[in-house]
């Protein structure tokens, strides 16, 4: 499953309100599903057709419309017809590569994000792009496939939360969003913890490999960068959105969306700085070794030389050599160089030259 955005060349010259799919199909079915709510009531059910769930936007109610899988056309067209949307809306929905933003139009607001899975298999972060159309009685949100991340939401609409039961659309739409900046605090909070376990190992046993490691979380925490810092600029734009879709009470809310997603982009650059920084400690460590082994080599190197040098002396092959024929030279020859070896050593130690 490709997270990289590429254009596909078949689509370079199309109208942008072609009803086109563009983008990679995650499932084999598209799957509706509804839920519709006030105070007091609530219908939950999966369902076949359009035709349906085209008649609750007629209802005074709260209606959450999710669909799950994006490459039936024919589904996106008729969706497009029974709410009467403007064809760029659904046409932008299609397009999953696009860059989170929100849009104004007459009958709706649209709003796209890059909403963060995490693969507990692999321990990669898979992608995909969420959208939300905004009307007064009507949600609808478009995901790539089936998954259970708004569950919770859902459970909060089943336990009659009054907040959520009382809110209209807006604050829906608000319940959504915090699942998808939570997710991605979430994420980042679990690569951010491998990092600052990688930091313990790396001053304790800096190993060729922990290179390897840091380039692979250099990749993922950039590929979440590239997915939260446009979705950071959507919901600032989304708070100060002049909506008649939302009510001045849900406004509030959208503002706690700003401080989390800020979190969430402050914590990816504290961890991209981490890591530079982990990568500056490897070298500095790996450097330090090497002066290390360096300095030894030379003490030892050092040593040796005045050793080779008397040593040298007296394998040379002269026939005089006055100390040849004194029984106790030999033993004078390696008193001598033991006293040279030890005296150089104190003096390294002298000037802490190791």
């Amino acid at each position: 499953m490709t997270r990289a955005t590429k254009k596909n060349k078949k689509y370079i010259g199309l109208s942008p309100d072609e009803l086109i799919f563009r983008g990679q199909q995650k499932g084999d079915q598209v799957y509706l599903r509804i839920i519709d709510f006030d105070s007091e009531n609530l219908t939950e059910n999966d369902v076949k057709t359009v035709k349906e769930i085209s008649a609750f936007q007629y209802k005074d109610t709260v209606t959450w419309i999710n669909v799950d899988g994006l490459h039936n056309t024919v589904i996106m067209q008729e969706i497009n017809t029974a709410f009467n949307l403007d064809t760029l809306v659904v046409a932008e929905v299609l397009n999953t590569d696009a860059r989170p933003r929100v849009i104004e139009y007459d009958n709706c607001t649209l709003i796209t994000i890059k909403m963060l899975r995490l693969d507990e298999a692999t321990g990669k972060t898979l992608v995909e792009n969420l959208s939300l159309i905004l009307t007064k009685t009507v949600l609808i949100s478009f995901q790539e496939q089936k998954g259970d991340v708004f569950e919770p939401v859902r459970e909060r609409i089943r336990k009659q939360k009054k907040r959520i039961r009382n809110g209209g659309t807006d604050y829906l739409t608000f319940a959504l969003l915090d699942i998808v900046v939570d997710n991605y605090l979430y994420v980042i909070s679990v690569l951010g913890e491998k990092i600052e376990t990688l930091e313990e190992n790396l001053l304790l046993n800096p190993k060729q490999n922990i290179i390897t490691e840091i380039n692979n979380y250099k990749r993922e925490l950039n590929f979440l960068r590239k997915c939260i810092k446009p979705a950071k600029e959507m919901i600032f734009s989304l708070a100060k959105t002049d909506s008649d879709f939302i009510t001045e009470s849900t406004y509030v809310h959208f503002k706690e969306l700003e401080d989390n997603i800020s979190q969430a982009n402050d914590a990816s650059d504290d961890y991209r700085e981490i890591l530079s920084d982990q990568l500056n400690i490897y070298h500095t460590t790996i450097s330090s070794k090497l002066n290390d082994i360096m300095k030894f080599l030379t003490v030892f190197s050092v040593i040796f030389i005045p050793l080779t040098f008397i040593a040298g002396i007296y394998g040379t092959n002269f026939e005089y050599v006055p100390e040849l024929t004194y029984k106790y030279s030999y033993f004078i020859m390696w008193i001598i160089m033991i006293i040279v070896a030890v005296g150089m050593l104190l003096f390294f130690k002298k000037k802490k030259w190791f």
